[in-house]
């Protein structure tokens, strides 16, 4: 339950800066935030270590929580070495996957299928993130799946954004099936091919996403 609240209180936070609603810069006041959540300082310090964690908030000693808003440039880079790594683990993963990786992540599949039929993008993305982290394992490279693991919470905030821009979520599962089908034949090439364009094409939905909230926030202000 606690853990829950943290997570509902990191991905609220998580909004509200990749959103602008909070600048570059900007403080959390923790006993504000307290207060508005309804909570104690415990599961709201949870939740500023994740954002940290994932880059969005820096936390100063004896200072607190400062906002920090990742550039198109870092964010750009961040995504093209993510689609490096997880195309590695994917062509390594068709020729050492098991019997029982297999239907692991033919289940982690089953499952974002449940979160696309109800339209609950956040339970997609969890579930997403599960079926990539069982790619990983499946690589059989420790090493390479841990540094995979740890870009992939980096862009966490980022990859679960874009599924909120229309379409995403049916197009993800569509390559979810075509990864799974390659796996399943051990296509190393086509397996690495559709890892890479997976990843490609969340940056530019989560530039899509930007540029719609870019676009509402210029009209709040006018």
């Amino acid at each position: 339950m606690a853990q829950r609240r943290a997570d509902n209180i990191r991905e609220t936070l998580e909004h509200l800066i990749i959103t602008g609603e909070f600048s570059d810069g900007d403080r959390l006041d923790e006993t504000r935030l307290s207060e508005h959540f309804s909570v104690s300082r415990t599961p709201l310090r949870e939740a500023l270590q994740m954002l940290a964690a994932s880059g969005l908030l820096e936390l100063r000693p004896r200072r607190g929580a400062y906002v920090r808003h990742p550039g198109i440039i870092e964010l750009v880079q961040m995504f093209e070495v993510m689609a490096e790594l997880e195309g590695m683990c994917g062509r390594l993963a068709a020729r050492r996957l098991t019997d029982e990786d297999l239907i692991a992540l033919k289940g982690s599949a089953t499952a974002c299928e449940k979160a696309l039929q109800t339209g609950d993008a956040d339970a997609y993305y969890r579930e997403n993130e599960q079926f990539h982290s069982l790619l990983y394992a499946a690589s059989g490279n420790g090493f390479l799946a841990e540094e995979a693991r740890r870009l992939q919470r980096r862009l966490q905030p980022f990859r679960r954004m874009q599924l909120h821009v229309r379409g995403r979520m049916q197009q993800s599962m569509a390559e979810h099936q075509r990864i799974l089908a390659a796996l399943e034949k051990g296509d190393a090439a086509v397996v690495e091919s559709e890892l890479k364009g997976h990843i490609a094409v969340q940056g530019e939905r989560f530039n899509d996403l930007m540029a719609h909230y870019d676009r509402s926030n210029k009209r709040r202000t006018q």
